[in-house]
């Protein structure tokens, strides 16, 4: 924690409705701010993206990093647009960046379904949806970005893994399991992989075995991404949290989305040993920019992710309160009746800001 005892949030609203998410979740970072004894911030914004790259040639300046670096946390609203990209035709992603920069090896994908949203898998609300599914972000197949070779007769990607990111993210998610333990979550950690296939795999399920053994207290299971695709649609509520490769993750995080309502209301968080980013799952839509549209409760959800995560880095309990409190707030607002675009309701980005506000009190 900063010097002043007000924790350092940069803040990059990014591109598109990054700027018209970001806004709500800041004022509902405010009213916190200013209902929580002990607890205060100190905002700092900075460009970053498609835009920042067509002005400038870059999607981050330096002086944008640097920020990132001495702050201690990171929010950041969706990036990239369809029309800006990179020489090579591939886009603008400075999230994607700012995971290789700072080393931010565990993506975090919260799964909770909220009162009075819609979820395709009958039975939902009655059992209730609520568990993390954790990605690794730095290797796996996503390791050979940019780096694929390609001929008129093929193309090769290579999947990489190494010891030390495998131990540290199964560490991660070990905790997580018994910290929810400790919440009244079931405290249970599956590892999704495709081990009947692959050596990699294999490999992976000895240390899985050799970490675990340090949490005594946290079940464990392991099972192959296919299978595990199908119960997330069957019975999602056996979940609890879920830790896998990069690219299995990058797939299964959209399909826990889908189950609890769609992106507009997932957040996400990209964390590293000394930093971490969290941002909404949800891209720019460039077709609803400047419309008032756009869906803030996966970046105020975010925000809370946030205040949980800089309260066990900083053993600051009213970080921890307040996070739950912005997620009872949004649950209250739901609960209320309210109805987002994206589900045939009416309600827009200020109406939703002011109902998860008025239930903030």
């Amino acid at each position: 924690m900063s010097a002043n005892s007000a924790f350092h949030i940069a803040v990059l609203p990014g591109d598109g409705i990054g700027h018209e998410v970001m806004a709500p979740a800041l004022d509902v970072l405010r009213r916190i701010e200013a209902t929580t004894p002990g607890l205060s911030f100190r905002f700092e914004e900075a460009p970053a993206g498609a835009d920042e790259y067509r002005a400038t040639g870059k999607s981050m300046s330096d002086k944008t990093i640097k920020l990132c670096e001495s702050a201690d946390a990171i929010l950041l609203g969706a990036c990239g647009l369809p029309s800006v990209r990179y020489p090579d035709n591939t886009e603008i992603m400075p999230q994607v960046e700012l995971r290789f920069i700072f080393d931010l090896y565990a993506g975090v994908r919260p799964a909770r379904l909220i009162p009075g949203v819609p979820s395709p898998i009958v039975g939902a609300h009655e059992h209730g949806i609520d568990f993390v599914l954790i990605r690794e972000s730095t290797e796996g197949l996503f390791a050979s970005m940019g780096k694929g070779v390609t001929t008129h007769d093929d193309a090769r990607e290579t999947l990489v893994v190494t010891r030390s990111k495998t131990e540290r993210l199964f560490d991660f998610s070990l905790r997580l399991a018994e910290r929810r333990k400790k919440r009244g979550k079931p405290g249970k950690l599956s590892l999704v992989d495709k081990a009947n296939v692959f050596k990699a795999f294999n490999w992976q399920r000895d240390i899985f075995n050799e970490r675990k053994a340090k949490f005594a207290g946290v079940e464990t299971e392991m099972l192959y991404v296919d299978a595990c695709a199908a119960m997330m649609v069957l019975r999602p509520w056996r979940f609890d949290v879920m830790v896998m490769e990069n690219m299995f993750g990058d797939i299964l995080s959209d399909l826990a989305a889908g189950l609890i309502g769609g992106l507009g209301i997932a957040p996400s968080a990209d964390i590293g040993d000394t930093h971490a980013v969290f941002q909404p799952c949800h891209g720019t839509a460039p077709d609803i920019m400047g419309q008032g549209k756009a869906n803030p409760t996966a970046m105020i959800l975010s925000a809370a992710m946030m205040l949980d995560w800089l309260a066990d880095r900083h053993d600051h309990p009213a970080a921890a309160d307040a996070a739950q409190r912005i997620e009872g707030a949004v649950d209250k607002a739901y609960a209320g009746g309210l109805k987002p675009m994206e589900y045939g309701g009416k309600d827009g980005t200020a109406a939703i800001s002011k109902a998860v506000m008025a239930a903030l009190g």
